[in-house]
């Protein structure tokens, strides 16, 4: 079984005034100098997925300048030997989608397509803040669970109109009451999906042989909560909390309060500590093992999105990386300056040009 694009067409996306390209199904290298519109690209496939896509851009900002009258990404998808027909636009109002020719939620996309991404921003992932850490691990979660992305949401809204109140100093419980009910209840599916999902990636990096380091991942929280709790829990820790929170103004206790914590397991050395090429392996090893993962839960690996792959990894980790791509049977889509960057994969991939000529991108498929 396999999940690919075998058609993608842009229409005023960004760079990109107008773009088709048809794909077989292996590995896409895309290669072009500094701000021809590479990323652009892969981005545009990050779309067909729920969510903002790779760079968590606002709807408008991806409207092609100066014209800004709204985009288009649609494709061909071959999802378990199905084709269907994928759409999503905007034009003068939020962001639409459609599935073979109907309207549908964006979440039904994540039940149709599993894309996961690597952009170069994540390789200070270790280095960051947890809120970084939180998003990436979300996202991973949100591929084997795509309702995740409700949950989420769920929560953080509650939890806004609870700081609201907090900040208004506002003591009626029953205000408090239901709006802590909605976050305990998403509250915890999010902290169950998490764990799951992390036992799930130990495990894919444990069962492999490859060339990238495997990772120790442990979930903590900074309000000293257990890793695993219950609505229940949760529940009578806000309530339990209140006085406290409105002190200092926000909600301290909950799933928004995790970090992601990884170590260099053959090492020992947490992630924050490790090279900045260790750093890099370390991403690309839990990339892959999410990859591994999905391929069991779904019945096909996910779509790769991995721009600039290349940066910081040598030429040996490079070919290792195409060789598990290939393996996976995983469709990956990879940016690079120059076509050399993706020699080792050879004819294992189809090879895309983009030049840019008055201020529009343009693609040539050369291989």
């Amino acid at each position: 079984m396999t999940l690919a694009l075998r058609e993608l067409r842009l229409s005023h996306f960004r760079s990109h005034k107008a773009a088709r390209l048809e794909t077989d199904g292996r590995p896409v290298a895309i290669f072009g100098a500094n701000g021809a519109g590479k990323t652009n690209i892969l981005e545009a496939v990050s779309m067909l997925s729920p969510g903002r896509g790779l760079r968590r851009a606002q709807v408008e900002e991806m409207a092609r300048a100066p014209e800004r009258l709204g985009w288009k990404v649609s494709a061909v998808l071959d999802s378990l030997s199905e084709m269907h027909e994928l759409s999503t636009w905007v034009e003068g109002g939020p962001r639409q989608v459609e599935i073979d020719g109907k309207p549908a939620p964006q979440l039904a996309l994540g039940r149709l397509a599993r894309i996961v991404w690597l952009v170069p921003v994540m390789d200070r992932l270790w280095l960051e803040g947890a809120g970084e850490r939180r998003r990436f691990l979300d996202r991973m979660v949100m591929s084997f669970h795509p309702a995740h992305a409700e949950a989420t949401l769920t929560y953080e809204k509650a939890m806004r109109e609870r700081n609201r109140l907090l900040k208004d100093q506002i003591r009626d419980p029953a205000w408090y009451g239901a709006l802590e009910g909605q976050m305990a209840q998403a509250g915890a599916a999010i902290i169950a999906n998490r764990l799951e999902v992390l036992a799930r990636l130990q495990g894919a990096q444990q069962g492999a042989a490859t060339a990238f380091p495997a990772a120790e991942l442990a979930l903590v929280s900074a309000d000293e909560m257990p890793p695993e709790q219950s609505a229940e829990t949760l529940a009578q820790a806000l309530a339990g909390g209140r006085n406290r929170d409105m002190a200092a103004g926000r909600t301290l206790v909950g799933p928004h309060r995790a970090d992601l914590h990884a170590t260099y397991a053959a090492k020992g050395v947490e992630a924050k500590n490790c090279s900045t090429g260790e750093q890099k392996a370390l991403l690309v090893s839990l990339i892959l093992a999410n990859a591994r993962a999905l391929a069991e839960d779904f019945g096909a690996p996910p779509i790769l999105l991995l721009d600039e792959v290349a940066a910081h990894l040598d030429a040996d980790r490079r070919a290792a990386l195409f060789d598990e791509i290939c393996a996976l049977g995983a469709q990956a889509w990879m940016t690079g300056t120059g076509a050399e960057l993706f020699e080792s994969l050879g004819k294992r991939a189809m090879y895309v040009k983009v030049s840019e000529v008055d201020g529009v991108s343009q693609l040539e498929v050369t291989g």
